[in-house]
């Protein structure tokens, strides 16, 4: 879905950098609340899985390609507004050192690949957990749904840019068949993945997955005296 320089023109693609922006700054603030001696070393592993499954791309239109987004297996993991900074970062790093994704439109791939993925995605979790039983395994398929919905979304939203000031000369119905068409398809496979990093984690140390932590107990440490 790296949108390339020259497919949205300037204007749209600076209002999107504002927007872009604009969310980094929310995510830093919030980034500092989930942020803790468990998230943090994850983080970082986060964004180098992200970085892996978003290097996986399958052509769509005009320069334009499908892949994977990782959105809410970030926020999952590390919560919402650092799942979003881990996907922003490696958007930055694609766009300056692999041309993955042009630089005047790096605005326009933060918004839709980043905000929008963590948004729609860990939305969904948040409501479908409170409809299933309250333990960190209802995280599992909240997931699937988040990632399996966000993908598609990321591309309607890209395609909103694309109605608004693309320059190629496609019709719009197009685009957004093409778009949203593979993007159910790769859907599916980061809702395979995601629900399967989940489940692996939360099989292993639930309290690494943020938005399990909820439902996982404190651990009560008890010394001799206490038991005295």
């Amino acid at each position: 879905m790296h949108v390339p320089d020259g497919f949205i023109n300037a204007p749209v693609s600076a209002v999107a950098g504002v927007i872009a922006i604009g969310g980094v700054a929310v995510c830093l603030r919030g980034a500092r609340r989930e942020l803790d001696e468990r998230t943090a070393p994850l983080a970082g592993l986060v964004a180098a899985f992200v970085f892996a499954l978003q290097m996986l791309n399958f052509p769509v239109a005009l320069g334009t390609s499908g892949h994977l987004l990782g959105g809410t297996l970030a926020a999952v993991l590390v919560g919402p507004y650092t799942g979003a900074l881990c996907v922003a970062v490696v958007l930055l790093v694609q766009a300056l050192f692999f041309a993955d994704g042009g630089l005047t439109a790096l605005g326009i791939n933060i918004t839709v690949m980043a905000m929008v993925t963590t948004v729609v995605g860990y939305g969904l979790v948040v409501l479908i957990r409170r409809v299933l039983p309250s333990q960190p395994s209802s995280v599992v398929p909240a997931a699937f749904v988040g990632a399996l919905v966000s993908v598609p979304v990321a591309a309607a939203a890209f395609t909103v840019f694309y109605a608004i000031g693309g320059t190629t000369g496609l019709p719009i119905l197009g685009v957004l068949g093409a778009m949203v068409g593979v993007h159910v398809l790769i859907g599916i496979g980061e809702a395979l993945i995601t629900s399967l990093v989940v489940g692996s984690v939360i099989a292993v140390r639930p309290d690494l997955v943020y938005a399990a932590r909820p439902y996982v107990q404190p651990l009560e440490i008890r010394g001799s005296a206490a038991s005295s």
